[in-house]
């Protein structure tokens, strides 16, 4: 099943980010690789795709994960969780209903 992993930056995150985007992305790419990974990207804090010096204010991952637990899991490992990037990381069970 899929989950959405919902999370909320820190204020001024961006330096933060910045410092652990390598091991995030690499994380990411693990999903991708295994084929588990629908979508995930940051949520820019101006209504922009480059958001500069502002920065972000959150990220969304849909990915496959064998169970609630197990997403959770996996987001509670995640190298921005480590690196002090999310204030608040939340895991929901999602429905793809299109395409």
């Amino acid at each position: 099943m899929y989950y959405a992993i919902l999370c909320e930056d820190v204020p001024n995150s961006l330096p933060l980010r910045q410092g652990a985007r390598a091991a995030h992305l690499a994380r990411i790419q693990q999903l991708v690789d295994q084929g588990r990974l629908l979508a995930a990207g940051p949520h820019p804090a101006l209504d922009t795709e480059e958001p500069g010096d502002a920065g972000f204010t959150g990220s969304l991952i849909i990915a496959e994960f064998a169970s609630l637990e197990a997403a959770t899991a996996w987001a509670d490992s995640d190298p921005y969780v480590d690196a002090g990037v999310f204030t608040k990381v939340t895991v929901k069970p999602y429905k793809l209903v299109l395409p």
